[in-house]
């Protein structure tokens, strides 16, 4: 029978429809493959096109020799930095000037190349390039919300085909996040624990849900995933803002996200997918309640009327046959060879 199961950290409720339940490996994308070549003369993020782009923000290596990654404005920004966040307010109308920050995080030079086809060295410089940004952006006192996420595939919304990431900073806490900061410490005031923390303590004690982890992460499908194979990925060690990840968490973080993701990329073909680091502002750095994790999500099902309407989601796939799938795959070693984006 079906059951309803709620998120422990969003108080959401998930449907988990066991009577449609499918095979992971059901949900494949089985796309025909197309080679990805490493240059496209006309792409923006090559190299040697520069010229094509905004004035850079920052790079790395830094020392004049050849970048490995690139940090731009992005071309189309949602927000504008040249504005002032002024307020007003006109009956139950609230406005905000539209400033902010919307930078592209260029992952590599190589246009073939997706995250899963680094090597956990180059993933740990591309973390480096995120923390560097999102503690200078948060020096600036109007902003008060960091999110950094990637599109991959046009169904996730990547618009160009070279992979990269994504900054967006705000004048305002989005309201998803400022839902769970609520939970978090209406949690923390009743139990006198961070929620977080003790999820995943259980969840380690328990294994079922956990596919991967390392001395200072953990990858893992939620009791109450709102879609087929959702995987958050939680330090160890109790951290409200991502500002605060240290030299050697980055590096563990490298090799836990290019393993989860290389696995989605075998087992299930590459799907189209969303990554997000869910942050805490950065002046809740050492707040006990809150606890940072990056969200993976592959687009494997389409949104429809009913979750639409209610805001609930049906997952198709028990989280525990989700976590054992991919403990399962083996990713060997993942190549660019004939690989598409």
């Amino acid at each position: 029978m079906a059951e309803l199961r709620q998120n422990f950290f969003t108080k959401e409720w998930v449907i988990i429809a066991t009577e449609r339940a499918k095979r992971p490996e059901e949900l494949a994308t089985h796309r025909a493959v197309q080679p990805v070549p490493a240059f496209v003369e006309t792409c923006p993020f090559c190299p040697g096109n520069e010229c094509k782009t905004p004035l850079e923000v920052m790079r790395t290596p830094v020392n004049g020799q050849p970048w490995e990654v690139r940090v731009i404005p992005n071309k189309f920004a949602a927000l504008s930095s040249d504005v002032q966040p002024t307020r007003s307010l006109q009956h139950l109308r609230r406005r905000v000037a539209g400033f902010g920050f919307h930078e592209v995080i260029i992952d590599s030079p190589d246009h073939s190349r997706c995250m899963t086809l680094l090597d956990d060295s180059h993933v740990a410089k591309i973390l480096r390039i995120y923390k560097q940004r999102y503690n200078a952006l948060s020096l600036d006192p109007r902003v008060h919300h960091i999110t950094i996420f990637k599109n991959h595939g046009l169904d996730a919304g990547a618009s160009l085909q070279h992979p990269h990431s994504q900054l967006i900073a705000t004048p305002v806490i989005p309201s998803q996040v400022r839902h769970r900061l609520h939970e978090a410490l209406r949690h923390y005031d009743d139990a006198g624990e961070c929620m977080f923390c003790h999820m995943v303590e259980r969840e380690v004690e328990d294994q079922t849900r956990v596919v991967l982890k390392n001395e200072n992460f953990v990858a893992m499908e939620v009791f109450a995933s709102p879609t087929p194979f959702a995987t958050h990925i939680f330090p160890l060690r109790h951290m409200a803002s991502f500002g605060d990840i240290s030299e050697l968490e980055i590096a563990d973080l490298a090799r836990v996200l290019r393993t989860l993701l290389a696995k989605i990329y075998v087992g299930l073909e590459n799907p189209d997918l969303n990554f997000t680091v869910r942050s805490g502002p950065a002046e809740y750095a050492g707040a006990r309640h809150f606890h940072w994790y990056v969200s993976v999500i592959p687009r494997l099902t389409r949104v429809a009327g009913f979750e639409l309407g209610s805001g609930m989601f049906i997952n198709t796939v028990l989280p525990e046959d989700a976590a054992e799938f991919l403990r399962k795959v083996s990713i060997g070693k993942v190549t660019a060879a004939g690989a598409g984006q």
